[in-house]
């Protein structure tokens, strides 16, 4: 009884209650940043080795002061928004939920979890696959003139960009499945517009890939395009249902 007083008087909240507990969710949510981020503090010499791996024989300089120091703190604040993410969405989740129907909700939680699922399989694509090829082309290519001898700030900026847009790539299906849910574009629309598609991943796989490697920028666009096919699939199936 007392749980469905709650969930009826959290869909009939005053203003006031609503900021009171947005605020709450928000200092939730930053606590758990905080907390993350101090510990991928502490543990920042083992995630920059874990970083370091893909670029196996480079010799990384520090090329100003304290640049090793401030690079330190960028990858512990990044780990950390990737870290507390589906954190973060829970709280989205539990604020936004009560205004919400019925059916609107059976929509709304497997989007948001398929979402993170799939940003946390980019990363690891990335991580694993797409990082490697590429660095393995940029290390070869011309080895036997000059010594690649990078600065680590660089290095890093690099990975963050390849690891963040892949993760970003991979929510195509997500888009796809809200923009067909709401009537916006059919899924019969999409599989139509392949073609189109195949030349705008093409177009973001060379963006996304910083090297002139043509196996890597390929490996790209034909993950995107498995994405949009897979898509297109999920919103056919959710259609039919």
């Amino acid at each position: 009884m007392k749980q469905i007083y709650k969930k009826n008087h959290s869909k009939y909240m005053t203003i006031i209650e609503h900021l009171q507990e947005l605020k709450e969710r928000m200092i939730i949510t930053l606590a758990i940043f905080c907390v993350i981020s101090v510990i991928c503090l502490v543990y920042t010499k083992k995630i920059t080795l874990m970083l370091q791996q893909p670029a196996l024989g480079i010799k990384f300089l520090q090329l100003a002061p304290g640049e090793y120091l401030f690079v330190s703190i960028k990858i512990a604040l990044y780990s950390a928004i990737i870290i507390s993410c589906p954190f973060s969405m829970y709280q989205i989740l539990k604020f936004i939920l009560p205004g919400l129907t019925k059916e609107e909700s059976s929509y709304l939680i497997p989007i948001v979890i398929g979402s993170i699922a799939l940003f946390f399989l980019g990363t690891l694509f990335s991580y694993k696959i797409l990082i490697p090829i590429t660095l393995k082309f940029l290390i070869s290519y011309g080895s036997d003139i000059v010594e690649p001898m990078w600065s680590f700030d660089e290095y890093f900026n690099f990975i963050i960009l390849i690891i963040l847009s892949t993760g970003l790539c991979f929510q195509i299906p997500i888009i796809q499945i809200i923009l067909g849910i709401h009537n916006i574009i059919r899924w019969e629309q999409m599989l139509e517009k392949w073609k189109y598609i195949a030349f705008i991943a093409t177009v973001i796989g060379a963006i996304i890939t910083p090297s002139t490697d043509p196996i890597t920028q390929i490996c790209m666009t034909i993950t995107m395009l498995v994405l949009y096919f897979s898509g297109i699939i999920l919103l056919k199936k959710i259609k039919t249902e």
